[in-house]
């Protein structure tokens, strides 16, 4: 008679939670895929796929779709994994310094509904407020039996992993703000909020469904009026100890150059941040959270605008050289600014950067246009349900429209 070792046990149940996580995972970022594809990337036998995609099926999460490619050699075609229409959604906040942009998104990155305000007062609860309001008119249309799973907030600035409270976003002067309690406490229902810095999650999404999709080593840089990154390596976002990594605007650029918000002089923002854009094309000061939209409007670069591509590339040759991705994603404001000047921000990088890591990298725009990072903060709101798409969906709020309508 065999007997069991003591102390390892089994658990049947986190197994089979994990695994129909896994799946819905995998059909999240294909759209749609045959059971012989979730058979061979899990490595599980057909009929554990068969039931995994069973409960899914009961859950409302997944339903039964056509396959993504016809299938061409012998035998019955795979029955496609596709993903409910009215299934689990996320609400996504995109802040911004001037705005704000909701959305309602489901699996698969499907942005349903989405709306947008302007920010007036800069204080965190009115700021809170506009967000609830923007909230209520993305979920009024939303099926009853549709459940909201949570609520993922992008912010520009520094926030900690642990909590998500904000410690610092100058751009709207926060400090030490504890956004996603002022959003609750705003609507008046209890679901799970998740703050983030921007750039981190704009490279998350670029990562999943964008630019960056199959490369495990990429940097998103953002312009939003200060400059930030988000970096993937080897296929997981570099966060560091307390979740502030990526502020590499306050790189020491020119020490003798212009002081900084931040206290010292000579920051890479101070060169190609949106206040020095702005002063190098004549920009009024209450334009500048709008700087992507003026750039938009120059056909040719100005020598000014080219002194500002050439900083740039020099500031991404120093981080190319720290961190050797594969692909660079200009976002913000640096999408109208690289299609001005690519060739100076080109010549630049590869003036400065090390000969090996400059062979293997590429700059490029994000594949997600402007929503990369309104996209990342739906991720990271959708995380728990691929952690465990039973307790995610225990969790989660249905009849939402009417109950924060009431």
């Amino acid at each position: 008679m065999s007997r069991q070792r003591s102390g390892l046990g089994t658990n049947q149940e986190g197994v089979r939670r994990h695994n129909l996580g896994t799946l819905l995972r995998h059909v999240h970022r294909a759209g749609t895929m045959s059971r012989a594809d979730l058979t061979l990337q899990m490595g599980l036998n057909r009929s554990t796929i068969a039931g995994l995609v069973g409960e899914l099926e009961s859950l409302g999460v997944t339903e039964r779709a056509l396959p993504a490619q016809p299938r061409t050699g012998a035998g019955r075609p795979s029955a496609g994994v596709g993903l409910s229409r009215s299934g689990p959604f996320v609400i996504a906040v995109d802040l911004g310094v001037d705005r704000v942009l909701v959305a309602r998104v489901g699996l698969g990155g499907a942005v349903q509904h989405r709306a947008t305000a302007p920010i007036v007062g800069g204080e965190a609860w009115q700021v809170g407020g506009t967000v609830a309001t923007l909230i209520r008119q993305v979920v009024a249309d939303t099926p009853d039996d549709a459940p909201l799973v949570g609520i993922g907030v992008s912010v520009p600035g520094m926030v900690r992993r642990n909590d998500g409270l904000i410690r610092l976003a100058p751009n709207l002067e926060w400090h030490d703000v504890s956004f996603g309690s002022i959003i609750l406490a705003a609507l008046g229902v209890d679901v799970p909020v998740l703050v983030a810095n921007d750039a981190d999650l704009g490279a998350l999404a670029e990562h999943y469904r964008g630019a960056g999709l199959g490369i495990d080593d990429l940097i998103y840089v953002s312009g939003n009026v200060g400059v930030g990154a988000g970096v993937i390596t080897g296929g997981f976002r570099l966060e560091g100890a307390g979740g502030y990594s990526g502020e590499v605007g306050h790189l020491s650029f020119n020490p003798s150059g212009h002081p900084c918000h931040c206290g010292n002089r000579g920051c890479w923002e101070t060169e190609v941040g949106a206040h020095a854009i702005a002063a190098a094309i004549g920009c009024p000061q209450e334009q500048v959270a709008q700087l992507g939209e003026v750039l938009e409007g120059f056909r040719e670069p100005t020598p000014e605008l080219r002194v500002i591509g050439t900083h740039l590339g020099h500031g991404l040759a120093s981080i190319v050289n720290a961190f050797n991705p594969r692909v660079v994603v200009l976002g913000g404001y640096f999408r109208e600014l690289f299609r001005l000047v690519r060739t100076d921000v080109n010549a630049a990088l590869a003036q400065r950067a090390l000969p090996a890591p400059l062979e293997s990298v590429t700059l490029t725009l994000p594949g997600l246009g402007a929503d990369s990072v309104l996209l990342g903060a739906a991720e990271i709101a959708l995380e728990p349900l691929f952690v465990d798409p039973v307790a995610g969906l225990h969790t989660a709020i249905t009849g939402v429209g009417a109950k924060l309508a009431g």
